[in-house]
């Protein structure tokens, strides 16, 4: 997969360098030169430029991405223009906006990104539910499918999975166990012991009444 990143602030950094780590082939550009200097070794290829319009942008070859993430979110009105250009007139199939608040957020959804993200806003969002959560790990997936690191009820030591029977009961299912920093699949002949460190997946909702269980 090849991943353009354009504004290299400190979500645009973030970003290109973790997918190049993860073996992503990233191409990372930004108009500040000794920004674009301290990256250049850890991504595939870093470019120092403006980019103003269509033909900057076909010149180092963005309109041959698959996924372009215009991180430039504090200039509104050239991430507008950005990603209008990468819709409109380079087609990348996937674009991906960071945007400021929620009214630049819903102008570059008009115009064809097919994501968008408030970083400040999410990572908000995220604290406040591990906070509020009896989760000691939670992860949402979708609005229907989440998972949950929990420890084992009390009630369930001794049982095995099958025995006890979750989605049945609960609704949910046990993915996992936690051995060391590690997750490995659990057969259902799993006997449960004390202080289990389990991994559920199931809806919000079932999962917090298992938590509750601990």
């Amino acid at each position: 997969m090849k991943v353009c990143v354009i504004g290299l602030g400190r979500f645009g950094y973030s970003v290109a360098t973790t997918l190049h780590e993860k073996g992503v082939e990233v191409l990372a550009i930004d108009s500040n030169d000794s920004i674009v200097s301290s990256i250049r070794d850890s991504v595939t290829q870093a470019i120092c430029m403006r980019v103003l319009d269509e033909s900057s942008l076909r010149s180092i070859g963005v309109d041959e991405m698959d996924v372009v993430i215009v991180a430039m979110g504090e200039n509104f009105a050239q991430s507008i223009l950005i990603t209008a250009l990468l819709k409109k007139r380079l087609k990348v199939p996937r674009i991906i906006t960071r945007s400021i608040n929620e009214i630049h957020q819903e102008i570059v959804t008009l115009i064809g990104a097919d994501e968008t993200i408030i970083p400040e806003q999410d990572i908000g969002i995220r604290l406040a539910e591990r906070l509020g959560s009896p989760f000691s790990q939670f992860f949402r997936i979708s609005k229907q499918f989440s998972l949950s690191q929990i420890t084992a009820p009390l009630s369930f030591v001794g049982s095995t999975l099958e025995d006890l029977d979750l989605f049945k009961n609960f609704h949910v299912q046990c993915v996992a166990l936690k051995e060391g920093e590690d997750f490995v699949p659990v057969a259902p002949n799993y006997t449960v012991k004390e202080n289990d460190l389990l991994l559920f997946s199931g809806t919000e909702k079932d999962l917090n009444k298992i938590a509750r269980l601990s």
